[in-house]
């Protein structure tokens, strides 16, 4: 994994091994190669960096991209009710720039599997990248650039998690590929998307199908006193959850 380092400020930045140049400064490669996790880096102009291990958000925040990426507030949802973890088998389709499938890796870990599907080669090649270069080339996610509407193969999967336009049209073939107890999620920013996904996993016989939407708003503390902020996070997507039991 890369080596990260904040500014006063608190602006990250991930470094490679050579000269690092910000408008507070350089910091010289032979710096950069030499420090370690803890350590504070000096520019020219006596500003100071402080060197951390970034985790699977700090590089998110910071990896190439050109598509929007789920927030965190959803990717939460989704692992923690679904209960995934070490071991577990992911099947994600819409990758993206691949930040919900570092996610899953982070969680399923070394023992895990993601198998992450996107029909852009476009974003497909950059996920990869992105992966690579977190994980350094050694990591358990497969990405393929593919329409998984054309068909999957992977089975005995934990969760399938799918952020595509018409989900409900491949919702057989998940349901056939799920483990006992494993789960189907659906990612939508349109009611309608989901309303009819859940009315297809009812007739499909899964279990625990529910619609949530979830919302953050953060609290600010001020002289004065302690209330909600103004502005929140707000509807971003509709996630559908069901389970076959």
């Amino acid at each position: 994994m890369k080596k990260m380092i904040i500014d006063e400020r608190g602006k990250k930045y991930i470094v490679n091994n050579e000269d690092f140049h910000s408008d507070l400064g350089i910091v010289k490669k032979e710096d950069i190669i030499n420090s370690k996790v803890g350590d504070t880096l000096i520019t020219h102009l006596d500003k100071k960096f402080k060197v951390m291990k970034p985790n699977v958000n700090d590089y998110i925040d910071l990896m190439k991209r050109n598509c929007s990426i789920l927030v965190l507030k959803d990717i939460g949802t989704v692992i923690s009710h679904t209960g995934i973890g070490e071991g577990s088998k992911v099947l994600d389709s819409g990758t993206g720039a691949g930040a919900i499938a570092l996610h899953f890796s982070n969680v399923v870990g070394k023992s895990g599997e993601v198998i992450s599907y996107e029909i852009r080669e476009d974003f497909a090649k950059i996920a990869k990248e992105n992966i690579d270069n977190f994980f350094n080339g050694n990591n358990n996610v497969t990405i393929k650039n593919q329409d998984i509407k054309e068909g999957f193969d992977e089975k005995d999967l934990d969760l399938i998690f799918l952020d595509l336009p018409k989900p409900y049209e491949i919702m057989e073939n998940c349901y056939d590929s799920l483990n006992l107890g494993g789960w189907l999620v659906i990612y939508a920013p349109y009611i309608n998307t989901v309303e009819t996904s859940y009315k297809i996993a009812k007739k499909l016989d899964f279990n625990n199908v529910s619609i949530i939407e979830t919302l953050q708003r953060e609290i600010e503390v001020r002289t004065q006193g302690t209330r909600p902020k103004t502005r929140m996070v707000g509807h971003t997507g509709y996630l559908l959850f069901a389970r076959k039991l």
